[in-house]
């Protein structure tokens, strides 16, 4: 089946996704393998897709169904945060405050492999708020200010990390292991400078080019995570008590530009604000099913009440080819 019969069934607004309504019958998993090249087609087009109508209900289903649908699944390496596994490559979405904004980012865009595409299924919808967020990155580049951009595609960008017990991912769940040995090992294929400090916290280092050409398209992409894992990101209140904490140099993650200069809190603003200009959001309901193009589109979480299940997969594993500078 090509995209185009799927055309009668999908909605396009500009302030929304594109949403894709689906009749499945008794079986998911076989319409997905069914209509997995119209469906990525969608995604290329546009970036992103909105499936409404599978009736996703349970992890078992929804992992059938995110596998009829890429490649293969890759495990989440180097989480900022920690996520409940529901199986081999799926996942829950971030533990994240719910009454605190998850800004727009890319997954793992400071990692040297990342995901082509991220499947999202919402299994119970939140009661107000919490929609899963989208910006086209491509777009994104275009509007953001020349002189900006140009500093970032010079030097890459920066992203530090200081791992501690009581916030943020330990080293044991972002490396998969807590021995020392094994982790240095992955530090140094994967371009990340380590300290272990004198209280045997780890600190780590990386850069990471801050514009993707899209391999498919040729796009070129506003593609990292430098507004987001930034300290002026941060609510002011926990800024304070972090760096109360640990100091300012032992924050849980921060951004820099790619030179180590900080990068200031009207910097962040301004990438933020390109953001919301280019904000498109759709509430979600429960069953929904949404592919994301991880390359040319951001995407983040808004706040919410009420309990809410999503499930996330992380798809299509990419290697950076973009020739950035990933020494430190």
């Amino acid at each position: 089946m090509s995209s185009m019969n799927l055309l009668p069934h999908l909605d396009l607004a500009p302030d929304s996704p594109p949403i894709l309504h689906a009749k499945p019958g008794d079986d998911p998993a076989s319409w997905a393998a069914e209509h997995h090249d119209p469906l990525r087609a969608l995604v290329l087009e546009h970036g992103c897709v909105l499936v409404r109508g599978l009736g996703l209900s349970d992890p078992a289903t929804t992992e059938a169904v995110f596998r009829r649908l890429t490649s293969g699944l890759m495990p989440d390496r180097e989480p900022f945060a920690p996520r409940r596994s529901y199986g081999d490559g799926v996942y829950s979405t971030t533990k994240w405050p719910p009454n605190q904004q998850m800004c727009m980012h890319h997954e793992v865009s400071y990692g040297l492999e990342f995901p082509g595409l991220l499947l999202f299924a919402c299994l119970e919808a939140p009661a107000t708020g919490g929609a899963t967020a989208l910006a086209d990155a491509s777009a994104v580049l275009r509007d953001l200010p020349r002189e900006l951009v140009s500093r970032f595609e010079r030097e890459g960008w920066l992203l530090t990390r200081s791992y501690h017990e009581e916030i943020g991912a330990s080293v044991e769940e972002a490396f998969g292991t807590d021995d020392r040995a094994a982790v240095e090992r992955y530090c140094r294929r994967h371009a990340i400078e380590f300290d272990w400090r004198s209280d045997g916290s780890l600190h780590t280092r990386q850069r990471r080019g801050a514009v993707l050409r899209h391999p498919d398209s040729g796009l070129p992409c506003w593609f990292n995570q430098i507004a987001f894992l930034n300290e002026w990101t941060m609510e002011p209140e926990v800024h304070e008590y972090l760096v109360d904490m640990y100091g300012a140099d032992g924050l849980p993650f921060n951004t820099r530009f790619g030179d180590g200069d900080p990068i200031d809190a009207e910097v962040v603003r301004t990438i933020n604000g390109v953001y919301d200009a280019h904000t498109v959001r759709e509430p979600w309901q429960d069953g929904d099913l949404l592919l994301v193009d991880n390359i040319r589109t951001a995407h983040s979480r808004e706040p919410f009440e009420g309990p809410r299940e999503v499930l996330a997969a992380l798809g299509d594993p990419v290697s950076r080819t973009d020739g950035e500078v990933s020494g430190v």
